[in-house]
């Protein structure tokens, strides 16, 4: 139990800028007060104490604004942001390392009893402010689901959907790994935004990513072409860590 206390608080610490200290998370985040909340709430309603389930889960939604019904299944490391909102029905599975941001409901359209009526999140999917993922499907691991967004489909590994009814926008393809490890390194991540949107900002981001991937591109066939040549340049061997994650340059052998 408490190395997945601890196991949480690491994990908004690293994830959430907001944070200053574990004190502060502990006491001042009602998205992990809901998921402490509801691991009590879902060990009485694998064990048969449903009514004990229901209740403990209404407790929680009234302290934390946050609805995650017993049955279901929530994996290490999650993290609800601000959580006011978010309500996660019967049947829904959030695998580990997901966001999910306030607002958001996993909710289902089928009214049938004992059938997969709510989506299941894949590793280390982001689910933007206000969306809604609706149905019996599965989200990929690593997607991502823009803000206000209505999904009714399944959503592919890696892929981003936005808009009402979704679409994607963004495939899982080598540019946009690319991308998303770069804004990964520099400490930018989007709330499930792409380079095709309107907004000027997150074209004017997207646009400093593709430029920081070009240049650790040319650098790395120009340190490779420098040592297959035998010149020697000091620093580190690995062409890879041109540059350091602040952008501080750093030569390499």
């Amino acid at each position: 139990m408490f190395s997945r206390l601890r196991e949480d608080l690491a994990n908004v610490l690293e994830h959430d800028p907001a944070a200053r200290s574990k004190w502060e998370v502990l006491t001042c985040y009602p998205g992990m007060h809901a998921l402490w909340l509801h691991r009590f709430a879902h060990a009485a309603w694998l064990r048969g104490f449903h009514w004990v389930g229901r209740f403990t889960s209404h407790v929680a939604r009234m302290l934390t604004g946050v609805e995650i019904h017993p049955g279901a299944t929530i994996g290490h490391r999650v993290f609800i942001d601000h959580g006011m909102g978010v309500v996660i029905g019967e049947t829904a599975v959030v695998g580990d390392d997901c966001t999910i941001y306030q607002g958001v409901t996993l909710g289902g359209t089928s009214l049938y009893r004992g059938t997969k009526r709510h989506p299941t999140l894949g590793r280390g999917v982001v689910i933007g402010a206000g969306a809604k993922v609706l149905g019996g499907f599965e989200v990929g691991d690593g997607a991502k689901v823009g803000s206000n967004a209505v999904v009714v489909k399944p959503v592919p590994a890696g892929a981003t959907a936005v808009g009402n009814p979704a679409r994607i926008v963004a495939a899982d393809d080598k540019a946009n790994r690319e991308r998303e490890a770069k804004a990964e390194q520099i400490g930018f991540t989007a709330y499930g935004v792409t380079r095709d949107l309107d907004d000027p900002v997150s074209k004017a981001l997207h646009g400093l990513l593709d430029h920081a991937v070009e240049t650790d591109r040319r650098i790395r066939v120009l340190v490779e072409k420098l040592v297959a040549a035998g010149i020697c340049v000091e620093g580190t061997a690995k062409a890879e860590d041109a540059f350091d994650p602040q952008g501080l340059g750093k030569m390499v052998d």
